[in-house]
């Protein structure tokens, strides 16, 4: 089973968000995401700056056995980058919740996602 941790909000992407409390958020892969995908061997990370939009594609991960979308979780602008992925991709495998967030977003407006609860229901299918 998948760990899904209580403290964070998901997509039905496998995007977890973490609220930071002071308009940005925090986002990456699950780890049912990182499972599913085998070694991560590449990231391409959304650029500083830019904007992105809810369920649009901001970059992609690559692993052994495939090439997969990272979708936004919000709608905002890339505050910051992880950018030791860039190097060290496999992060995303070994920690998906803490070294393997991939980009620190501000985000405009409300943003609906999964309680972990909701999530769970997602991965079980």
């Amino acid at each position: 089973m998948s760990a899904v941790p209580e403290n964070l909000k998901y997509t039905k992407e496998h995007e977890w968000v973490s609220d930071n409390g002071d308009g940005t958020i925090l986002f990456g892969i699950t780890d049912y995401a990182q499972s599913a995908l085998g070694d991560i061997v590449y990231i391409q990370l959304p650029k500083v700056g830019s904007s992105i939009s809810a369920g649009a594609v901001c970059g992609e991960v690559e692993s052994t056995k495939s090439v997969s979308e990272i979708y936004a979780p919000i709608s905002g602008e890339i505050l910051e980058v992880n950018d030791s992925l860039n190097s060290t991709p496999e992060k995303i495998n070994q920690d998906p919740y803490k070294d393997g967030w991939i980009a620190k977003v501000k985000s405009v407006g409300e943003y609906s996602l999964l309680d972990p609860a909701g999530y769970r229901a997602v991965i079980s299918g």
